[in-house]
Parts: structure tokens; sequence; C-alpha cells
């Protein structure tokens, strides 16, 4: 074996080639197809956010080797009914970066980052126009399967390049005030189909507000959610400490181990 095929990312690929292998591969893996692996393909990608929002670079390294692992399958997986193979995605990415980089790679004149995101939608948007994809709203380009906080970020985005959006963060917590105040007025009553909707409308509002403050909203929920989970459990090991359960516990108590939680 030569070096050049006994590089890291040929050593996956063949791992891979051999784990799909009819003739003596794993029964597991021959099993899967694009849409038994597409779930696992998102979970990693999570999961990769995970370990950068803990800041912890040896999780982040394995977590990125489990989503490449992803991509190496789709691309076994393509290559075995001869659509493309890991070279074509390979390929197809580079090319496509140095396309929307003219400004590294050609001619262009993008001095800043948002003359270089312009720049990035008008080729984007030549692209599809060369490829004869007929886009009839703004909004199109933005998938189904993003997870919520994401996707509504990325509509907004999409609506606020046509001009369609707040010009100040303290109209947006305006907003925020007047989805609430529909939120109540929906809670005084039983449709809870209306709460739904007024429900989503306030988190549809805090997420334009996190974008205009410029505040990832899925990492900072993902934060907030540590932070809970963090002093639940130092509640739980005071509760311990004298030999009580939370489950035991009155309101008032419950709310002065929480304190005492935030205190630590």
């Amino acid at each position: 074996m030569t070096d050049q095929e006994n590089t890291p990312i040929n050593r996956l690929l063949n791992v891979m080639a051999r784990l799909r292998d009819p003739n003596g591969g794993c029964p597991w893996d021959l099993q899967q197809n694009f849409d038994s692996i597409a779930p696992y393909t998102v979970e990693e990608a999570h999961e990769v956010a995970e370990a950068i929002a803990r800041k912890d670079r040896s999780a982040l390294k394995d977590e990125l080797g489990d989503l490449l692992l992803q991509v190496v399958f789709h691309a076994q997986m393509a290559s075995e009914e001869r659509s493309f193979d890991f070279d074509d995605v390979a390929q197809a990415i580079t090319d496509k970066m140095v396309r929307r980089h003219p400004h590294v790679f050609g001619d262009g004149q993008s001095e800043t980052a948002d003359e270089v995101k312009q720049d990035w939608e008008a080729i984007k948007a030549a692209e599809r126009a060369q490829k004869g994809e007929q886009h009839s709203s703004a909004l199109e380009g933005v998938p189904d399967g993003l997870p919520p906080l994401q996707r509504a970020a990325k509509l907004q985005k999409k609506a606020a390049n046509t001009g369609f959006d707040w010009d100040y963060p303290d109209e947006v917590v305006e907003q925020v005030h007047s989805e609430l105040d529909e939120l109540k007025d929906a809670l005084a009553g039983t449709d809870q189909d209306h709460i739904d909707e007024e429900f989503g409308d306030v988190l549809f509002t805090l997420v334009n507000l996190s974008r205009h403050v410029r505040v990832d909203a899925g990492q900072s929920l993902r934060r907030a959610s540590e932070k809970f989970t963090r002093r639940f459990r130092t509640m739980e090991e005071l509760a311990s400490r004298e030999s009580q359960a939370l489950e035991q516990l009155g309101r008032d108590q419950l709310e002065a181990l929480w304190q005492r939680a935030k205190r630590s």
C-alpha cells in the first residue's frame, strides 16, 4: 500500500467500504440506506455543536470524526448505486468555495464581511438561475428539516434581505410584549390550538430578537438548559445532605433551595 493510499481519509473510506461489503461486511451497516442514516447525520451535527458549546476540544475532535463518518457513509452508498463518490463530494464543495469567494480566488473586491455575504447570496442566485431553478419567493431555500429555532432565524434573515425587518432591538422587545399579551389572552380561554399558535408567535418573535442582538437562539437556550441542570442538581444535593427528597418539599422550600443553588 502506498503512502497516499494509507492516509487517514483513505483508511476511513476503505473501512466504510469493508463494512458495506456484501461478502463479510457488517450486517447492520449493510441494512442501512439514505433514509435510515439521515437521523444519525443530524444527531452527529448536534453533538458537534454541543462539544463546541462546552469548549471541549477533545470531544470536538471525536464528534467531528463521527460527523465525517456520516459523510463517508452517504458517499459509500451513493458510490454503490453509481450516483457519486467521496471524491465527487470533495470536488464539488471545493469548486463551490472557490466560486463563491472571488475576492480570494479571483478578481472580486469584497472587503468586509457584509460585502462577502451579499456577494455570496448573489452568486447563489446566479447558480440557481443557471440550473434553471425558478424561485417565486425570497424565503425559498430554507430546509424544512432544520431545527425549529434555526429555521425561524433563517426565514427571518431571508425576509430581512428584502427590507422586511425591524430597525432596532427595542422595537422587537415591544413586539415580544405584544405577543405575550396575546398569549395571556389565549390562556384565558380553552382553545388549545389558539394557545399553541400564540405560544409559537412568542417564540418566533424571541428568535427575531436574538437575531437583532446577535445571539444564537439555539446556543443561548442550550446554555440556559445547562445552567438549569447545574442548579437543579445542586438542589438535589442540598436536599440529600438534609435527608430530604425534592418530591416531599413544599413550594416555598423548593424555592429556598433554588435560591441557595443559585448562590452556590
